[in-house]
């Protein structure tokens, strides 16, 4: 089974660096970490970055979790091609423009690129916002997936995740004590359809609500509570379509022998318990 530790980043395809530095910055509060011809790396805690943006098509999309060591992302390679899973190794410059010792690439059931990476940078001066959003760390990405039941076994089965709760046939799966790492969508292809960033506080939530409307950013969903995780939360849509999210107050779960996932209908109240309802389906 692979052992995954975390989310550790994710890349984006970027039709406007200018732009999506000025969104990331202006709006999201995260902090520029570095600058290249073709790429922006940026921080959201006290790794070296969290989201890249680099020149290239909106859809290609990637997300990256750290495993422990080499040993066990030579093991995943070996797991992930015996079925049926091509892996790309990646060579030294890859490496070196995802901050990360080694990595491998290959797509989920869905076709999400996915890259399991080792030993991915830290920061040694501590992380400072671009504007005061609160932000604490990129904590969890929603998948988008043409299969949700196919997709939780690959998840479970062939990582280690594990579902804390369920909305129809939609899995919340963890792969530590916070209550979900990753979050499954229902969709038509593969993509990314979230990227999460916890706050401090209720306040941060509302304060970004209003700063955002200000700056005309489109409000998809929120505020709001998810009767899963209890997360207070706030989704906007960002450069090319991608949505993010604040949240705060997430459950963590500690006692993995005694939980059980609970089923929730798919319904606007299992996304929402205040009553909020999405303006935008993807």
């Amino acid at each position: 089974m692979i052992q995954l530790k975390d989310v550790t980043y994710a890349r984006l395809g970027s039709s406007s660096l200018e732009e999506a530095e000025s969104f990331a910055t202006r709006c999201l509060g995260l902090q520029v970490s570095e600058r290249s011809r073709n790429s922006l790396y940026l921080r959201s805690d006290e790794r070296a970055h969290t989201l890249c943006y680099f020149e290239g098509d909106p859809a290609d999309q990637t997300i990256g979790f750290e495993v422990e060591n080499e040993s066990d992302l030579n093991e995943a390679a070996t797991t992930l091609d015996a079925l049926g899973h091509p892996v790309h190794v990646g060579a030294a410059a890859e490496c070196s423009a995802r901050k990360v010792r080694a990595f491998i690439g290959f797509k989920d059931p869905s076709g999400n690129q996915i890259e399991l990476v080792v030993r991915p940078e830290q920061h040694g001066r501590r992380y400072f916002a671009s504007r005061d959003a609160g932000i604490t760390g990129f904590s969890h990405v929603g998948l988008n997936s043409t299969n949700p039941v196919r997709d939780e076994k690959f998840w479970t089965e062939v990582c280690n995740a594990r579902v804390s709760d369920r909305i129809g046939d939609i899995a919340l799966m963890r792969v530590n004590a916070i209550h979900h790492t990753i979050a499954l969508a229902p969709a038509r292809g593969p993509g990314i359809q979230h990227i999460n960033h916890q706050v401090q506080s209720n306040d941060d939530v509302l304060r970004s609500f209003y700063h955002l409307s200000e700056q005309r950013v489109l409000i998809v969903f929120g505020p709001g509570r998810h009767p899963t995780s209890g997360a207070r939360f706030l989704y906007f849509q960002g450069p090319d379509g991608m949505v993010f999210e604040y949240s705060v107050g997430v459950d963590e779960i500690e006692d993995e022998e005694s939980h059980r996932p609970r089923q929730f209908g798919f319904e606007p109240t299992s996304l929402c318990m205040w009553g909020s309802k999405s303006k935008r389906a993807r």
